[in-house]
């Protein structure tokens, strides 16, 4: 009964806290100037990801790093696959053209550069600092060549921009405790039923740190900030490898044997397919939506079938 609320209450708090967020974070880009892309790739993913974060740390140092990593790779998944294709099957995700053209093709290099610097068989410290150093030079990319709004295109709002940033803090706290409070019974309810600790982080944990993505992309896409939804999925991807993995990693070695080739390789189809059904008409249809989805399962699918 306890994990069954410990899941529930998770979740109600994870749905409470992506609306602030998105409400926050919109209000911010109106009156910086920033367009809802720049907004969702950073601030809107980076918030929704502080779950991945505590998570990775917490089981590298508790010396569970299959947990760290399936975190990791299976939220990337996830991401893509669930996340961006249940958003999309509800209402139709626009894509701007930087999107295609940087983010997306980013994506794909950071999960390439990934998967090479684990062939030896883990992340050391230097490791860390490089995917780290990746992150930090990839904001400021991203900062200064962002297109910004003219004062035509930026709507009028009395919001007092304090309230604004009261809202982005209260909605990624409650983003982080609804996380871990959903992951935390949902990780106590597969080890009841003997699920081992790479499945655990490749399934549960993953989707469980990821639903701060989903129900934030799904707010988005409703309140029509397409932007925000495919920005938040993107950059939570990258911020995933780059940061925490790259945060993880200089805080305590990953040790990544456990991680299958089929992983790696749905990690990475999965950014690589997004990049053709993004560029098609510059959007994410219900038919790709469902491509992705039927994807995912067909490889939870397969991980199931492995237990």
């Amino acid at each position: 009964m306890l994990i069954f609320m410990s899941i529930l209450g998770g979740f109600l708090i994870l749905t409470l806290g992506a609306e602030a967020l998105v409400r926050g974070a919109s209000q911010i880009a109106l009156k910086l100037g920033l367009t809802p892309l720049i907004i969702g790739l950073t601030i809107v993913a980076f918030g929704t990801s502080a779950p991945e974060l505590a998570v990775s740390v917490k089981s590298a140092i508790a010396g569970n790093s299959g947990i760290a990593l399936g975190n990791v790779i299976g939220s990337n998944i996830a991401n893509i696959g669930l996340i961006l294709g249940i958003t999309a099957l509800i209402r139709p995700i626009k894509i701007e053209s930087q999107m295609v053209r940087r983010d997306i093709p980013i994506m794909i290099a950071a999960s390439l550069l990934f998967w090479s610097l684990l062939l030896d068989g883990g992340l050391s410290f230097w490791d860390g600092a490089i995917l780290s150093a990746l992150l930090v030079a990839y904001l400021t990319f991203s900062y200064f060549t962002a297109e910004k709004q003219t004062d035509d295109d930026v709507e009028d709002t009395k919001q007092n921009p304090l309230l604004s940033v009261l809202f982005i803090v209260i909605g990624i706290s409650m983003l982080v405790g609804g996380g871990i409070l959903f992951v935390d019974g949902a990780v106590a309810m597969a080890k009841s039923f003997g699920i081992s600790e790479v499945i655990i982080g490749l399934t549960i944990v993953a989707i469980g740190t990821s639903m701060p993505e989903l129900v934030t992309s799904i707010v988005a896409a409703l309140k029509g900030q397409s932007d925000i939804a495919i920005g938040n999925v993107v950059g939570s991807n990258l911020f995933n490898i780059l940061g925490i993995l790259g945060v993880t990693a200089l805080i305590h070695p990953i040790v990544g044997s456990e991680i299958s080739n089929l992983d790696w390789i749905a990690m990475i189809a999965f950014a690589v397919i997004l990049l053709p059904f993004a560029y098609t008409g510059l959007r994410i249809g219900r038919r790709e939506a469902a491509l992705l989805v039927l994807g995912y399962v067909a490889y939870i699918g397969y991980l199931v079938a492995q237990v």
